[in-house]
């Protein structure tokens, strides 16, 4: 099993609210059958623990959570929330 953890750190703990809940509704939803991950929040802080087979289906596990984290980043940007 191979393993990495993201951690993006937030100005406020509400922004850090807003990309957790926007992002740890699809933990589970999009797992495939070669990885998954988890989403929590601490604080000001978001973690996303992605784990895998393999390492190619570690890499694409964190193509789309970086990505999903992006997006919900911008999302948040465009509400006037500083994040």
């Amino acid at each position: 099993m191979h393993t990495a953890e993201f951690v993006f750190r937030y100005d406020t703990p509400r922004a850090a609210a807003l990309v957790a809940a926007a992002i740890e509704q699809e933990a589970g939803e999009i797992d495939g059958g070669r990885s998954s991950a988890t989403v929590r929040r601490e604080g000001e802080a978001v973690y996303v623990d992605v784990e895998a087979d393999d390492l190619v289906a570690l890499r694409a596990g964190l193509n789309t959570w970086s990505t999903l984290v992006e997006v919900a980043e911008r999302s948040a940007s465009a509400g006037g929330v500083a994040v």
